[in-house]
């Protein structure tokens, strides 16, 4: 099978907003955590598809972290964007920015990585246009996803062995 030819850079970057809804709240009166990892997988596969041109699934998240609410009726912001790809892997950088609509500025609340692979219709993974980091930040964004992964895989290794084979 031959490799996709290259994907322009700016379908790199893929952005939503959205006003965060009173049905994404949790008991707290915040947006509810589960409900932010929803929209992180939909704006990470939205980039992948974007940068593929196929449908994407998701591998992994790895590196959330939660370091403030969103409230009801912020503007919520998700940036996307590919910083490494693998022979059928994409690994995509969400930032999730949220504040007041009316002029508030919006500060980032949550980070992480999500790796998508790109499948046909039968499912079965193929190849990705490969990402090629020009400046200083992706390259710095490059070596940090690649940085997660290997810490990722040793977090595999670790797993028990009934805990790896779903006996747990």
């Amino acid at each position: 099978m031959s490799t996709p030819s290259a994907t322009p850079m700016e379908r790199s970057e893929t952005t939503f907003r959205f006003l965060a809804e009173p049905t994404s709240v949790n008991f707290g009166g915040k947006v509810h955590g589960g409900a932010l990892m929803k929209w992180i997988d939909e704006t990470a596969y939205a980039c992948a598809a974007v940068w593929s041109g196929r449908y994407c699934v998701t591998v992994s998240v790895g590196n959330i972290r939660f370091r403030r609410p969103i409230l009801v009726g912020n503007l919520v912001e998700l940036r996307a964007r590919v910083v490494a790809t693998g022979r059928t892997s994409m690994h995509i950088h969400v930032s999730v920015f949220a504040g007041d609509p009316k002029g508030g500025e919006l500060l980032q609340t949550t980070d992480c990585l999500v790796v998508m692979v790109a499948v046909n219709e039968n499912g079965s993974p193929v190849p990705v246009p490969a990402f090629l980091p020009m400046t200083d930040e992706q390259q710095r964004l490059a070596k940090y996803a690649m940085d997660v992964k290997a810490a990722l895989d040793a977090i595999v290794e670790l797993k028990p062995e009934e805990v790896a084979q779903g006996k747990v």
